[in-house]
């Protein structure tokens, strides 16, 4: 990061402001903060609702710094949790100097999800970029394509900018922040950029745990699924420690999710467990220690209490407002 520090040292103006990715689930913008970071800052899975939370993930070059908020795969809400999930979409991209909107490669049509995200881009006053995702998938003489699916959705919304990428393999991703700087305000940067995520350290470990849920469970388990950590003592706040150690409870609806969860002898959960803790040595540098309990809360995606007590709640308004 030496360009950005000689940039802001010569007193030449960059750029920063915060860019929304939207889209419906399982578009792919976890991917797309991971290849624009080079880092996993972000979970990614197959299953929808992986995103819980607005995650805001930092990048930095010599011109910009662009603070990308990857937001909950907009949906149709079955219950509290996903009010929580619709609403939180709609605080981010109040607050966006731009927007991303993801599509697929493949669409072909614009379904109940795509007009969902439509529903929540009408009220969106910043400009708006089509980023077309997935175009590995396409076949090298596929232009054609990917201009079905442009005028598809330009039908649908004006857009101010364009660009096809692929998240998985990095293709077209460079591209991306050429179209996104000029749109940003010119503005001192944010964070110091050795910053990568503005978030804290026991949420980083809730989703690092989580992720694995989403890796190594195939049912719906894991849309039932919450992390709470319960104690997270690191050698940084606790000099006389030589590991970190995290407790952390797995929060289920049902008995049979939790058996499910604990597996045979314990075996599932340990497996959680020890990918987990080698995730959490590396993004923090520290040899770990994680304790997993497994806990069921009947219907807690339902319940005002628990989503507050995990963070899905939104600061002063009830979750179903």
């Amino acid at each position: 990061m030496r360009e950005i520090r000689e940039k802001r040292a010569s007193g030449k103006k960059m750029r920063c402001g915060v860019v929304a990715l939207v889209g419906r689930p399982n578009v792919g913008k976890s991917s797309l903060v991971n290849a624009l970071l080079k880092e996993k800052v972000a979970v990614v899975s197959p299953k929808p609702q992986t995103t819980r939370n607005a995650v805001r993930c930092i990048y930095n070059d010599d011109r910009a710094q662009i603070v990308f908020t990857d937001t909950p795969g907009v949906h149709i809400p079955k219950d509290k949790l996903g009010k929580f999930l619709s609403d939180s979409v709609k605080d981010t991209l109040d607050d966006a100097d731009a927007v991303c909107w993801l599509v697929e490669a493949n669409d072909r049509k614009i379904g109940a999800e795509d007009r969902e995200v439509l529903g929540v881009l009408a009220e969106v006053r910043c400009p708006v970029v089509l980023v077309v995702n997935k175009c590995d998938r396409l076949k090298p003489d596929s232009r054609r394509n990917l201009e079905r699916v442009e005028a598809l959705y330009r039908a649908a919304l004006p857009f101010a900018e364009r660009v096809a990428l692929s998240a998985k393999s990095g293709q077209g991703v460079a591209g991306l922040i050429d179209l996104l700087a000029p749109l940003l305000p010119e503005a001192e940067p944010w964070y110091d950029p050795d910053v990568l995520m503005d978030g804290t350290e026991r949420f980083m470990a809730s989703e690092i745990v989580r992720g694995q849920v989403l890796s190594l469970l195939r049912d719906e388990v894991p849309h039932c699924v919450a992390v709470e950590i319960e104690e997270y003592k690191s050698p940084d706040e606790y000099p006389d420690r030589d590991k970190l150690y995290v407790r952390a409870s797995l929060i289920v609806e049902t008995e049979g999710q939790k058996a499910i969860l604990i597996g045979a002898s314990g075996a599932m959960l340990k497996k959680i467990g020890q990918a987990a803790r080698i995730d959490l040595e590396k993004a923090t540098g520290h040899s770990a220690y994680l304790e997993l309990w497994v806990k069921v809360s009947p219907r807690w995606r339902q319940s005002d209490l628990i989503l507050r007590r995990l963070g899905y709640s939104r600061p002063g308004r009830p979750l179903g407002a």
